[in-house]
């Protein structure tokens, strides 16, 4: 009997591992699960930034040069294209039985017409939705209805549309989606490295962390205007903020005038090392500023405290503040620095919240609930689907 070829998936995105971030760990995780179901998988990205370390699949993985920006990102239009471009091109000399596309939808465009051009499927990966997020930013217009054109015709054309969230498969059916061709797979973080067992900090002082993306629609500032209320009765209570985007500028120059020498930056480190400091921190921030139009977004960096045993003090409304209560992973507050002061003072003061919370139970549920592992596989299984 002649042996059936594996099917051969080619995944186009940006970033992809060695890289820290959401999308490369979300990304990773989708082609650990396609070839632990046999696919032959051809992953097109990007070279990692220096430092990055190494990383030798077993999967064949074509990288290219990419610009980016000071902060070592590939993030603005002209970075993107720097990969789109010649990701068009390459996409054309692949073979494949299916392309996946990660965001911008810049990308999926490019996926999008050499997938006609080669009459094969492609899946749309919708970590979130794109001209929600630009809502939030200070854009022209003309920026935002060209975006939502464009996002809306990948999503459109793709004969599968993978969403993390229900409320991210709720905005890519108001595009026009039928409801049949989105799966919700669900998100979550690596289990494996975000884990209530390892090493601490030798911190000295109390602090919070922050950790991952500092965009503007996510309004992380609101706590270090929190912090000067927390340190009258907290003096030596520090901030950590890990990571990068588009907001560190505006952060630093906050710090500054708000609480100079409590707020601390320290760039993008490994996930390991953010383990480290999660495990040691009073409590783990995470905010979305509200009425912005992306209150349905469920930021990983959730998961990954809540892995480590750590609180999270979540500042905003919607779905991010539904997971910390329903979950019982830490206290919501209203997007207001009185109130986030308020959560912090009580996370000082006790991280059980009078024994109402536990360590334990935030593992477990995100043991049960957040495994980035299980979401990959779920990912992986649609993708082979479309294909069907």
């Amino acid at each position: 009997m002649a042996t059936k070829n594996p099917l051969k998936v080619v995944v186009t995105t940006r970033l992809f591992a060695p890289e820290v971030g959401a999308a490369a760990f979300r990304l990773k995780a989708l082609v650990d699960g396609l070839v632990g179901e046999g696919a032959d998988v051809h992953v097109i990205t990007t070279t990692p930034p220096k430092g990055s370390g190494l990383f030798k699949p077993s999967y064949r993985l074509g990288r290219w040069p990419v610009l980016r920006d000071a902060g070592g990102n590939v993030r603005g239009y002209v970075q993107y294209l720097s990969f789109d471009i010649p990701a068009f091109f390459r996409l054309l000399a692949v073979d494949a039985d299916v392309v996946v596309s990660e965001p911008p939808p810049t990308t999926g465009l490019v996926v999008a017409l050499s997938s006609k051009l080669r009459r094969r499927p492609y899946v749309y990966y919708a970590a979130d939705v794109w001209t929600e997020a630009l809502s939030a930013m200070d854009v022209p217009k003309v920026v935002k209805k060209v975006m939502g054109t464009l996002e809306g015709f990948v999503l459109r054309g793709a004969t599968k549309v993978i969403a993390v969230s229900d409320p991210v498969a709720e905005q890519v059916a108001k595009f026009g989606v039928s409801a049949d061709l989105i799966d919700v797979v669900g998100n979550g973080v690596d289990t494996a490295i975000f884990t209530p067992q390892g090493a601490v900090p030798a911190a000295e002082k109390p602090y919070f962390v922050y950790t991952g993306t500092m965009s503007e629609w996510q309004g992380a500032g609101i706590f270090i205007e929190a912090l000067p209320l927390v340190r009258a009765q907290y003096p030596d209570a520090e901030i950590r903020f890990f990571g990068q985007g588009t907001d560190e500028d505006n952060l630093k120059a906050l710090a500054t005038t708000a609480a100079p020498d409590a707020v601390h930056f320290g760039g993008v480190i490994p996930p390991a090392e953010a383990a480290e400091w999660i495990r040691g921190a009073a409590a783990a921030l995470v905010s979305i500023k509200p009425d912005q139009g992306y209150d349905f977004a469920k930021p990983t960096k959730i998961y990954a405290a809540a892995g480590c045993g750590t609180p999270v003090i979540f500042a905003g409304q919607g779905d991010g503040a539904a997971i910390i209560e329903s979950g019982r992973l830490g206290m919501g507050a209203s997007y207001d620095a009185r109130a986030v002061a308020d959560a912090m003072i009580a996370m000082l003061a006790d991280s059980t919240l009078g024994g109402s919370q536990s360590a334990e139970d935030r593992v477990q549920w995100v043991a049960d609930n957040a495994s980035l592992q299980a979401a990959g596989r779920v990912a992986a299984t649609a993708v082979l689907a479309a294909v069907a």
